[in-house]
């Protein structure tokens, strides 16, 4: 086995998002620890970032759902040969597939590694299960785990391996209080806000993150006589501009207009997060990790999220007090409200850190070269 491996990341793009923010982290730790890192994609805003970090990419359209992106399977062949890879890492069903017929016209002894990370909770197919595939599966959580588990039982248990995502403490450090010039900025850009207790819930403006529960909360903590404003941070979806008028008149006809605050979509979350009282997750369908919370706990503010998915699993490891019941506003406004009036020590996050994420990974690639190499 070299000690300088070569490991290429294959993925649909490069323009934000969970996946390739992931994508950029372990290859930084790549470059960090002396092994080339390269990553292929369709390119996109974060392929500067990668390139100044130290990585290598090139540019094939890989990810669209569409007969053309055949074409791609022999230069995506050719590649993996020029650049004697050892390891391909794939993060996506269309790129996954791509690769599974790359390497069917390669030799035994000529084939890369494959380890493929399933980020999501796919719907159950013959299509989805490529990403079972492999020498090493990652799943994200203890969600996904037991989702390949139970719905792709031909995947060998012992190359399924769990490997949470993480986020920096420097990134969300415990205690932050941004400056008083940017809060003044805020909070007059959004002067309802000030002097109240700020309840947050971040997430794009699609139907599943539970914006109807989230009004109806505020609703119910306005009656009771609480000083709260809600803040919808998060950009509309430009499919979905019909839902976003329908919040924003749900807003409008509960008369909340002076206690919700729809953001748009925000570069600053962290500052948002580090004034705010109770950062929310209330997404109505089952999350495979789940972020948010972790970058809010970290900072040291409380969670309430439905216990369900990555968000349960999250918080009964970190802040189990903020758990509440899906689709029970009573016990959502319930746990709200206790947590607002005396608000529960939250431990400091050890178990989702990027440190412990890239570290894993790298260890996972290092596992398998002497394997396989």
């Amino acid at each position: 086995m070299a000690d300088r491996l070569t490991v290429l990341q294959l993925l649909p793009a490069l323009e934000g998002g969970g996946v390739e923010r992931g994508t950029l982290e372990v290859a930084r730790a790549l470059v960090a620890a002396g092994h080339r890192s390269l990553v292929v994609s369709a390119g996109g805003r974060l392929v500067a970032q990668l390139e100044a970090e130290g990585s290598e990419h090139v540019s094939l359209p890989v990810g669209r759902k569409h007969l053309a992106t055949l074409l791609q399977v022999r230069p995506l062949r050719r590649l993996l040969l020029k650049q004697k890879v050892d390891i391909v890492h794939v993060r996506s069903r269309v790129p996954a597939w791509l690769l599974e017929l790359a390497l069917r016209g390669l030799p035994s002894y000529r084939r890369p590694i494959r380890v493929s990370t399933v980020h999501g909770l796919y719907s159950v197919s013959r299509y989805s299960a490529i990403m079972t595939r492999g020498e090493a599966v990652i799943a994200v959580s203890e969600t996904i785990r037991d989702y390949i588990r139970r719905h792709y039982p031909e995947c060998p248990t012992e190359r399924i391996h769990l490997i949470p995502r993480g986020v920096a403490p420097t990134e969300f450090p415990r205690g932050y209080h941004p400056d008083a010039t940017w809060r003044e900025a805020f909070l007059a850009q959004f002067p309802a806000a000030r002097d109240q207790r700020l309840l947050v819930l971040p997430g794009r403006l699609t139907r599943l993150k539970g914006h109807h529960d989230f009004i109806g909360l505020i609703d119910s903590l306005v009656a009771e006589g609480r000083p709260v404003h809600g803040l919808i941070v998060g950009g509309e979806d430009p499919r979905r501009r019909a839902y976003a008028e329908e919040l924003r008149q749900a807003v409008r006809e509960r008369g909340l207009a002076h206690h919700i605050s729809f953001t748009g979509a925000r570069s600053d979350i962290r500052e948002i997060y580090a004034i705010s009282d109770l950062v929310l997750s209330l997404s109505t369908k089952p999350e495979s990790f789940g972020r948010t919370v972790v970058e809010a706990l970290s900072l040291g503010i409380p969670v309430v999220g439905y216990d369900h998915g990555g968000v349960g699993e999250i918080l009964t490891h970190l802040f189990p007090a903020g758990r509440t019941p899906l689709g029970d506003p009573d016990a959502l406004r319930h746990t709200v409200g206790a947590i607002l009036d005396d608000p529960p020590e939250i431990p400091e996050n050890h178990h989702y850190t990027l440190e412990a994420m890239t570290g894993r990974t790298l260890e996972l690639y290092r596992t398998l070269a002497r394997q396989y190499l």
